[in-house]
């Protein structure tokens, strides 16, 4: 069961959480928090506030533990661009586009046995390092 969370006409531009949204991808919804606290990226907090979101939606609508959750698909869309002009000399004038995003965000569970197998691994390698 997937679960899902939008926000929408984000005033950032959307290369610049592409950036942010690749660094996430397919982490666990814990450790992707963790990451994301910690980032030095102005759209850093947006992102975290969104993760927050779909894991209550997780929670409170399907009853899913946060321990299981991972973010299966994360993608960012362009939005509308807000026109804007900057005067220039001799009277004219130089647009500007201030960009907005749409980001969607949607978590899955994954099952026990692939957590386990997960942190069994980690464990061999630290014991053969």
């Amino acid at each position: 069961m997937e679960m899902t969370a939008k926000i929408r006409y984000l005033r950032m531009s959307p290369r610049k959480i592409r950036a942010i949204s690749d660094l996430i991808r397919g982490m666990d919804a814990d450790n992707a928090k963790k990451q994301l606290q910690f980032l030095s990226k102005r759209g850093a907090p947006s992102v975290a506030k969104l993760l927050d979101s779909a894991i209550s939606n997780a929670k409170n609508n399907f009853s899913k533990s946060e321990g299981n959750l991972y973010i299966k698909k994360i993608s960012v869309d362009n939005g509308p661009a807000h026109k804007r002009f900057r005067p220039t000399g001799r009277g004219h004038a130089a647009p500007i586009k201030r960009r907005t995003s749409h980001v969607t965000i949607v978590l899955d569970e994954r099952s026990s046995e692939i957590k386990q197998e997960k942190t069994e691994n980690k464990k061999e390698k630290k014991v053969s390092a």
